[in-house]
């Protein structure tokens, strides 16, 4: 049975959120501000954290930076009433997996929820191949864990589940909505700027030159491919 903790200071949303988790089978941990959720998120280790990001005593994005610098991995999803491209970016450095913007529909994020918790699950299949690797980069498929030139590089679990995505494709090129549904598990054409996010932000951290990448490229009106 999966624990999901929600960070929420409206209290009609979150008994909203809380009772249609509960009626999909999880436990459901609620906390109404900020410092509320670093503690539960410390105490409960749940599997997932639904977190919004406007929140009394310490802004989600504090609590998010906080539950990363502690060490706790689980995916979490934000809630925001943000549209700006800005703070969906500053969400994923934080280590965030994936957003939904208020106002949404329940279903909608049911869906994102079990797509997280999917992904989070562990396999019993351990793949064939363990060490894949591009340019100066390599990846650890079995430990999860990528280096650059030799030095560890902290990528968040969807940041690592789209690289292996990209590779395992062998330069064949993959749309967003492919990428889409294959990482984050959904497919609405409306999300595919999830996709361009965090493929920026591997570049950030993998390219020598974010701005003029020679791996993980752009191909015009057809998505993106990961080049040796």
């Amino acid at each position: 049975m999966t624990r999901v903790l929600i960070v929420e200071d409206n209290q009609d949303l979150a008994f909203g959120l809380r009772n249609n988790l509960e009626i999909e089978g999880h436990v459901v941990e609620v906390a109404a501000d900020g410092p509320a959720g670093v503690a539960a998120a410390r105490a409960v280790g749940p599997d997932l954290v639904v977190l919004d990001l406007m929140l009394p005593g310490m802004d989600g994005y504090r609590v998010l930076r906080q539950m990363r610098e502690d060490g706790l991995t689980m995916p979490v999803l934000i809630l925001t009433a943000k549209g700006e491209e800005a703070d969906k970016v500053l969400g994923f450095r934080l280590g965030a997996d994936d957003y939904v913007t208020k106002p949404f529909g329940v279903l909608e994020l049911l869906a994102r929820v079990e797509a997280l918790l999917r992904r989070g699950r562990p396999t019993l299949v351990q793949p064939p191949v363990t060490i894949r690797g591009f340019g100066d980069v390599d990846l650890d498929l079995s430990t999860r864990i990528v280096r650059r030139d030799g030095q560890v590089v902290a990528l968040t679990p969807m940041e690592f589940d789209l690289l292996v995505a990209l590779l395992r494709r062998n330069g064949a090129v993959a749309s967003r909505l492919e990428l889409l549904a294959e990482v984050w598990g959904h497919s609405a054409a409306v999300l595919t700027r999830t996709v361009d996010t965090h493929v920026g932000e591997l570049r950030r951290k993998l390219e020598h030159d974010p701005s003029a990448p020679k791996h993980i490229l752009t191909v015009r009106k057809a998505g993106y491919r990961l080049a040796n």
